[in-house]
């Protein structure tokens, strides 16, 4: 097997490694779920590639989020629910439905009108046609929440479902009353622990992070720049370790907890006081 440049050979490959018996044991052992958080964390990553201007990067990031797309079309054709061919038919047929102001139909006629309100117009002509393909379920009782998008990021999601709640009342008045929610979330999860059941702390501990962005948002803070504000310090405090060490002659294997925890309160006090550098070794 050899690269190429033709998408025939990544599906080829994908198929190989999905066979039972020849293939690669950690592929087989994969579901729709079980891939789907590496989709969103290689979507992720080629949004970062963007940001950072780096093409380089950018190409092989969108190689890597292109093989989660063969990846869940594989998957699904061993289902005999849909193929790869099926997934480029669909989005082809889409995209020139959506644009025919571009495109002609089928009597040469190409549309002048509005844009964006042909591309809702047709967006809800879609959505009406695939509901129609699907199996017949009952009707989902009607919930305030229902129009808050499943697919966007969890903590922009966690925020829209509080949002849309707080319009009928369902919120706190006082970020403390959201600050004592946090510690009986955080009371539940050391109950969790002593139980040792991990879906309940894993469900427990999730509750405790639905509180701090329902807080974030009591207090005016976007969650995703805050947590990108505490990655940020974090990376900067842990140089700050690695430098100190370095300077010492020690390496990160040999440093006791003890010792790095007194160089991460060293650097915080640092950053407090504004003096805040990386130690340099002689």
């Amino acid at each position: 097997m050899t690269p190429s440049r033709d998408i025939s050979r990544l599906i080829e490959i994908m198929e190989q490694l999905r066979t039972p018996g020849t293939g690669c044991p950690w592929d087989l052992e994969q579901t729709f779920a079980s891939i789907a958080p590496y989709t969103v964390e290689e979507s992720y990553e080629v949004a970062d590639a963007i940001v950072r201007n780096d093409l380089i990067d950018l190409c092989d990031e969108l190689g890597d989020l292109l093989l989660q797309v063969v990846f869940h079309a594989r998957m699904a054709e061993e289902q005999d629910a849909f193929s790869f061919g099926d997934v480029v038919e669909a989005i082809t047929r889409k995209m020139i439905r959506r644009h025919p102001h571009v495109f002609p139909d089928s009597s040469g006629y190409i549309a002048s009108s509005d844009v964006k309100g042909t591309w809702e117009r047709i967006k809800a002509e879609e959505k009406t046609e695939r509901a129609a393909r699907k199996p017949m379920k009952e009707a989902p009782a009607s919930s305030l929440l229902t129009g808050i998008k499943a697919g966007q990021p969890a903590l922009a999601r966690a925020i829209a479902l509080q949002q849309k709640a707080s319009t009928v009342g369902f919120d706190w008045n006082d970020p403390r009353a959201v600050l004592d929610k946090i510690r009986e979330e955080a009371d539940e999860i050391e109950a969790a622990l002593d139980h040792g059941d991990k879906s309940d702390i894993a469900s427990e501990t999730g509750d405790l992070m639905f509180a701090l962005v329902n807080l974030a948002r009591h207090v005016d803070a976007d969650p995703e720049m805050a947590l990108r504000g505490a990655n940020a310090k974090f990376e900067r405090r842990f140089a700050y370790i690695e430098q100190a060490l370095v300077a010492r002659n020690r390496s990160l294997e040999e440093a006791t907890l003890k010792e790095m925890d007194a160089l991460w309160n060293e650097a915080k006090e640092r950053e407090k006081e504004g003096s805040f550098r990386i130690p340099i070794s002689s």
